[in-house]
């Protein structure tokens, strides 16, 4: 600091602080870290990219600014309804920067779609996708056989549906062989359990028909019939499959596929056998409770567990496998691209040469050369019929002309021609002599005469 003349001066150093570009990225990874974790960001869906590798890739955007977003497979598999264009949704996830284009991203680990529900979306998109492919076409539907011996069941051994069954089957007709396979109806691993039995029941060839059964709940608690694992399940089954989900007024996916849909548990067990007075065996496992618990409080807890990020190490392997496929699927998109642009380019070269060659069709120009031709002949036979038409006229005038100056015509008048033996005309008396043979020819024939005597006239 100095002074002059009463004003004060005040010098400062300044450093500069230079970052290389990982570096600052980093930085800004890090302040990511520290202030946008778990945030909820609302926006419409556009430019949705699903890639081969199950992950998503799209935008976020309202009418200002558009945020780029990232669901991989890990995370998508929670999100009960397909990311499509147009969707208004909330997304929860964490702000990361992508080092590879210096940008920063949305890494989405919840989607909740906005108006309609997440399920009800889900179940209207499979049930628009399977129609599509026939899966509810009545012609594929099966016949159930009017007295099955041998059936299976495929529900929870824990819950009221089976009991149920059992009971009415037991009433109705005693001394059926019944089978049940345990399986979840509801909470994870269900989809699983529920597709085991169906292929259970498939491959072994055993049962004459198979109740996919479950009681009452709300729309979330029927969801595992809803899925699409279970509904290709059904449609695969070798043998007849009777859907029973829950209550009269309930309708899921499972129902659209089966081979017959039952109101209730209850009405499956009425539809399936006729009446008979009692049952010989009812089965009932409650390990199978014990085990649905045990898997329900497992399923509780790993999701508390991935909620909370397990650690710090985790975090860093999945978020460096996380952008490792996102750059092949960069990669793929690009592949793509060049596919495409070199299969248009190889379209182009093909046309163009298709139409050099139907421009020098050898039909074409034989065909020309044809016309030519007839074209030629034509005008040949037009000169000549002109040329020989003139060679006529002038023929017939000479022939006029020739027949003008012809001594037959002469003859014709009554005039004759004398000729001496050497066939030589005479012209004066003085040219023979008394004796003399001669002939005199006509205009019609010749006559032979002999001189007698000449006269010499001046």
């Amino acid at each position: 600091m100095a002074t002059n003349s009463g004003q004060l001066a005040l010098t400062f150093s300044f450093e500069r602080r230079i970052y290389q570009v990982s570096e600052l990225n980093a930085t800004v990874q890090g302040l990511f870290e520290e202030n946008f974790r778990s945030i909820w960001v609302e926006g419409e869906i556009s430019n949705c990219r699903p890639a081969t590798s199950g992950h998503f890739y799209f935008s976020l955007k309202d009418q200002q600014s558009q945020l780029k977003c990232a669901l991989f497979k890990g995370a998508a598999r929670f999100v009960k309804f397909r990311p499509q264009d147009g969707l208004r949704v909330l997304a929860r996830g964490n702000l990361e920067v992508y080092e590879a284009r210096g940008e920063y991203q949305l890494i989405v680990e919840l989607l909740e779609p906005q108006g309609a529900g997440a399920l009800q979306l889900a179940f209207e998109q499979l049930k628009k996708k399977l129609a599509a492919e026939g899966l509810f076409a009545q012609e594929r539907k099966r016949q159930l056989p009017n007295l099955p011996r041998r059936i299976g069941i495929v529900t929870s051994t824990a819950g009221a549906a089976v009991r149920d069954i059992l009971q009415i089957l037991e009433r109705r007709f005693p001394g059926l062989h019944i089978r049940v396979f345990p399986a979840l109806v509801q909470g994870e691993g269900a989809i699983e359990q529920v597709c085991a039995g169906l292929e259970f029941f498939s491959q072994s060839n055993w049962p004459d028909v198979v109740i996919l059964a479950r009681g009452g709940g709300s729309l979330e608690d029927l969801w595992t019939f809803n899925e699409e694992p279970v509904a290709r399940a059904i449609a695969a089954s070798k043998v007849p499959v009777i859907s029973a989900i829950g209550h009269e007024t309930d309708f899921t996916i499972a129902d659209f596929v089966a081979d017959l849909r039952a109101p209730t548990p209850s009405a499956a067990a009425e539809l399936v056998i006729c009446t008979r007075d009692s049952l010989l065996e009812q089965l009932a496992a409650q390990n199978s409770k014990m085990l649905q618990s045990l898997r329900y409080r497992l399923a509780m807890s790993s999701r508390a567990l991935h909620e909370r990020g397990i650690d710090r190490a985790a975090t860093l392997m999945h978020r460096s496998i996380a952008r490792r496929s996102q750059r092949i699927d960069e990669l793929e998109f690009s592949l793509r691209r060049i596919a495409k642009s070199f299969i248009d380019t190889r379209a182009k070269q093909l046309a163009d040469a298709i139409r050099r060659l139907q421009a020098n069709d050898l039909r074409l120009r034989l065909a020309h050369g044809r016309h030519t031709g007839l074209a030629l002949h034509e005008r040949i036979l037009r000169a000549m019929r002109d040329r020989l038409w003139h060679s006529r006229r002038r023929f017939e005038s000479l022939d006029e002309r020739l027949r003008q100056l012809s001594p037959l015509a002469v003859l014709a008048r009554g005039y004759a021609i004398v000729q001496n033996p050497q066939g030589e005309a005479l012209r004066s008396s003085s040219e023979t002599g008394p004796g003399e043979d001669l002939s005199v020819r006509l205009s019609r024939g010749r006559l032979s005469v002999t001189v007698v005597q000449t006269h010499n006239e001046n």
